[in-house]
């Protein structure tokens, strides 16, 4: 009996001596989640079925409601553990809130990534993680990731969703009542814009320069990388081996000028959203066009649209567009959660995302060499063009425009003075040349 009874002592004790071992360990795991150890919270939320929380910061406020009601639940079907949280700030106070946020430890998890400058100065102050190695990096073409990448090509610091992609938006039904084709060649196009001008019933051309920077992103960066011929003529701006001044740029201003002939009466004091109300009301029959108008004009304009592309010099040219590169997503390297942070953007990387984002958004195309086919079938027409075209983006955005003067801004006045023929075609070439070459060491080879 007193043998059982110390027996049975022992053995409690032996209980006691687990259960306070377990207490230690699990007051050390406690200790070690709590002082930052972030792949560790999430190996241990997944494990246990808990989930873990992730924040996307973003300057798309539009699109909330395409995030929470499709993308989204898209996601955490597959990954029930990971709960997503789109949380966007106004467009114009985003760089400065992000900033802010960043630099006080309290930003989300995912960041969304402005192209080219903005992002790579987060980037350098370590404010975006390294993701070159990334699962679904592979899927991005060079051009697709030229605009969240380090100068030097080695480091990529975010995933690409979309860009958008420069041409013409036309009222179908005028073009029927008027009897004229869609424009291929540039004499096509004016003949067009002759004879809708002769009919009289709608201005040619739906565009103003009061705000110019239209006439130098729908205009200049529309037509112009037929004459730079894409990637070639940006490159070579970058590397110094061209100039602004050369024919090219100073033929791409001559086509831009002969606009102003089509354009509404009084178009130097028309604005932006003038130029999208004339269109959509039927006033005009051309709008030269970014994709990203698609969505409101569906809901605006009560007439049949269609799109075409750049027109090109002579029949059989090779065509370029201007596919550029808009939005990407990248990771918080603070981030507690970086496990499922990859986990999301690899699968932003995916076919799934590629299809279910460009259709959401009609007019914003996946970036990713996957194959996308749109419902929208006015967007359906800019995507066809990356089948028959090059593609490049526009020619001021990477390192062009980090001096003074600023070539993205030289740019938008020139084009606007142009038109407005008050600056010559030779004399805005001869500016902005200037003005690059005042800071830009490669644009000072003489």
């Amino acid at each position: 009996m007193k043998r059982t009874f110390k027996w049975m002592i022992g053995f409690v004790a032996l209980l006691l001596v687990v259960a306070a071992c377990s207490s230690d360990s699990s007051d050390d795991t406690t200790e070690t989640t709590a002082a930052g150890g972030g792949e560790t919270e999430t190996t241990q939320a997944a494990a246990s079925g808990e989930v873990v929380d992730l924040v996307i910061e973003s300057w798309r406020n539009d699109d909330l409601a395409i995030w929470e009601d499709t993308i989204i639940p898209a996601f955490e079907a597959d990954n029930p553990n990971i709960h997503v949280t789109f949380a966007p700030t106004a467009p114009a106070e985003y760089n400065a809130i992000l900033q802010s946020k960043l630099e006080g430890g309290t930003a989300g998890d995912l960041i969304t990534c402005r192209p080219f400058d903005a992002s790579l100065d987060l980037y350098d102050a370590g404010h975006l993680a390294d993701i070159t190695d990334l699962a679904g990096m592979e899927n991005f073409s060079e051009v697709a990731q030229s605009a969240w990448i380090t100068d030097d090509g080695t480091q990529k610091f975010c995933v690409p969703m979309a860009s958008v992609i420069h041409g013409f938006i036309y009222n179908a039904d005028a073009f029927t009542e008027i009897g004229v084709d869609v424009p291929t060649t540039e004499d096509e196009f004016f003949a067009v814009l002759d004879a809708i001008k002769a009919d009289g019933n709608y201005d040619a051309l739906a565009m103003g320069t009061a705000d110019q920077w239209e006439a130098a992103t729908m205009g200049f960066q529309n037509i112009g990388p037929n004459y730079w011929l894409g990637e070639t003529g940006r490159i070579g701006l970058i590397e110094g081996t061209e100039k602004l001044t050369d024919q090219q740029y100073v033929d791409t201003f001559t086509t831009l000028a002969k606009w102003a002939d089509y354009m509404p009466d009084g178009f130097e004091a028309i604005a932006y959203p003038d130029s999208q109300a004339l269109f959509t009301l039927g006033g005009a029959a051309i709008y030269p066009a970014g994709s990203w108008e698609i969505g409101l004009f569906n809901e605006q304009a009560e007439f049949a649209m269609g799109a075409f592309k750049p027109p090109v010099k002579t029949d059989g040219d090779t065509c370029y567009i201007s596919d550029h590169t808009d939005i990407a997503l990248g990771m918080n390297p603070a981030s507690a959660n970086s496990e499922a942070a990859q986990t999301f953007l690899t699968w932003v990387a995916s076919p799934t995302f590629a299809s279910m984002y460009a259709n959401s958004l009609p007019g914003f195309f996946s970036l990713s060499n996957h194959s996308v086919t749109m419902e929208d079938p006015l967007a359906q027409e800019f995507l066809s063009w990356r089948d028959e075209c090059e593609s490049t983006i526009r020619n001021s955005y990477q390192i062009l425009s980090r001096g003074e003067p600023n070539l993205e801004n030289e740019l938008w006045a020139v084009s606007a003075t142009v038109i407005n023929d008050t600056v010559t075609p030779e004399a805005g070439t001869t500016i902005l040349q200037e003005g690059l070459e005042a800071w830009y060491p490669p644009q000072q080879n003489g």
